[in-house]
Order: structure tokens, then C-alpha cells, then sequence
């Protein structure tokens, strides 16, 4: 889970200002708890990747994440694109987010995603910077070609993914290869989008060949009495809006359907070295 409120997402950077974000209603709260009452009741954990943002107007948020027995992890703290950040910008926004999810949670941070999955050939130095803090465990490459994000040809599989003298184990979310093409069907707006018997379907097939799948979610996508945003294009408006009211029996269904587990470190994993990789 992404834990960030429904106006701090990466589209809608041109029209809501980081110093505008005091001023809208916040619903992050609500929509988690919801998603935490449910993996509670169908005793399920997993990993919720918060906003430092979020965790610092909501610490008792973070606190019954931890202590319902879910990992804790960074999603920055000012949901900044990796790629139009300086490593020292970087740097400072990471340890900023993990200083304050560790004196809540009174654990230290090991696991990271990037806002809108946004470390390309662009921003592989990040890896560097996720090292250095103690990061172990990012999910922010996604083994595809999109308009935001990417790094087509990654393995689809964990894999420790190097860059210069770091690394760090990298768990992509699920895609399906399909031919030559590489399907995206492991949460956000795909899950809302696709409908709901392609994703079992294709899910199924991820789970027939050996493979685990990574699944996530924002808390917003299950909300759709969240305030519109005006001055939306439509692509955005639908990639954002679309289905936000079958999201939530959608996700009963797939707990359901599918067993779930921690994320683990598998042995035998590749290296990936992408030292050599040439910017997008």
C-alpha cells in the first residue's frame, strides 16, 4: 500500500502545490483504516509504503500500521519524482521521511518505493542514495515501457539490482508477459481498470508459472467520494477516477482468491547490474 492522500499524487503536481496540501481535505485516514480493517479480517499483512507527509500529520496512523504487524516503509516525504530531484535533494527528502517513520514506529527503515515508481535509467544513482540510508528492499522499478516510468527488460522476478558499488533487492510489481508485450496487472490503476476477471485471470497465470505476485494499492483508489480536482485532462481523469467504487470489492475478492505473504528475500536471486545503462 502507497499511503498518500488523494491530491498528493504525481498528476496532479501542476494544480495542487506541496504548499496547498495543508489547505484540502484529508481523507488518508479513513481510506486506510478501512483497507487495515479488512487485511485484519482476512488476516493478511504486507507492506505500506508511507508518505512522510502523511506520517507527520498522522502518527497514530503509522502506529497502528506497526502494530497490526504490517511493514513499514518510505514513499519519500514530499512525493517528489526521483528523476527531477539532485541526489542531494534526494538524500535529504529520504532521510527526512525515514527519521520520522523510525521515532514513530521505533524500528528502523528497510524497505522503499518511489512515488509513482519514478527510478528509470534517469535517476539510477538513487540506488546509490537508497543504500547509503540502509534501504534493503525497494519496489520502484517496473519491468515495462510507460510514459512515466520504467525499465523495460528488468526481470519480472526479485533481483538484486546493482548500480556502481550498491544494491539493493528489487521486487517488482507483477506484470504478464504476454508474447512480446509485458502486461501490467499488479494493482494501482490497472485494478481498477482492467476488468475484474482479466486480473484473476492473468494473476493466475503469474501463479501457475512459479511466480509470486506483487500487488499494491493507494488508500484513495477505494474512495469514490473523494473531492474531483478541477482542471483534470481526461487522461488523467481517467486513470485516476475510473472505478473508484468497485475498488474496495474488488480487493475482498482477490484476498480470497489468492494466498498472501510477506515480502522475502529469495535465495539465488540474478544481479542486475546497470551500471552501463544508457538514460532513457
Amino acid at each position: 500500500m502507497d499511503v498518500e492522500d488523494y491530491f498528493q499524487v504525481s498528476a496532479f503536481d501542476r494544480l495542487i502545490s506541496r504548499d496547498q496540501w495543508a489547505d484540502q481535505e484529508s481523507r488518508v485516514v479513513g481510506n486506510t483504516n478501512r483497507i487495515l480493517d479488512l487485511l485484519e479480517k482476512n488476516r493478511v499483512h504486507g507492506i505500506f509504503y508511507v508518505l512522510g507527509w502523511v506520517a507527520r500529520l498522522c502518527p497514530d496512523l503509522v502506529s497502528r500500521i506497526h502494530e497490526q504487524g504490517h511493514i513499514v516503509g518510505s514513499h519519500t516525504f514530499a512525493h517528489r519524482l526521483i528523476y527531477e530531484q539532485t541526489p542531494m535533494e534526494f538524500g535529504l527528502d529520504l532521510a527526512m521521511s525515514c527519521d520520522l517513520l523510525q521515532g514513530i514506529t521505533g524500528q528502523p527503515v528497510r524497505h522503499f518505493r518511489a512515488p509513482s515508481f519514478s527510478i528509470t535509467k534517469k535517476s539510477l544513482w538513487a540506488i546509490q542514495v537508497l543504500a547509503s540510508r540502509g534501504i534493503e528492499f525497494d519496489s520502484s522499478v517496473v519491468p515495462i515501457h510507460h510514459d512515466r516510468y520504467g525499465i523495460p527488460n528488468t526481470p519480472t522476478s526479485a533481483y538484486r539490482l546493482q548500480f556502481q558499488q550498491s544494491s539493493v533487492n528489487e521486487f517488482p510489481v507483477s506484470v504478464l508477459p504476454l508474447g512480446p508485450l509485458r502486461i501490467p496487472v499488479g494493482g494501482g490503476g490497472y485494478f481498477r481498470i482492467f476488468p475484474w476477471w482479466f486480473t484473476r485471470w492473468a494473476l493466475k497465470r503469474i501463479e501457475a508459472s512459479g511466480r509470486s505476485i506483487h500487488f499494491y494499492l493507494h488508500p484513495w483508489e477505494i474512495d469514490p467520494e473523494q473531492p474531483k480536482v478541477r482542471g483534470v485532462g481526461p487522461m488523467t481523469r481517467f486513470r485516476h477516477y475510473h472505478n473508484l467504487n468497485k475498488t474496495m470489492g474488488r480487493l475482498e475478492r482477490l484476498l480470497h482468491a489468492f494466498p498472501f505473504g510477506n515480502t522475502s528475500h529469495p535465495t539465488g536471486q540474478p544481479v542486475v547490474d546497470l551500471t552501463k545503462a544508457s538514460p532513457d
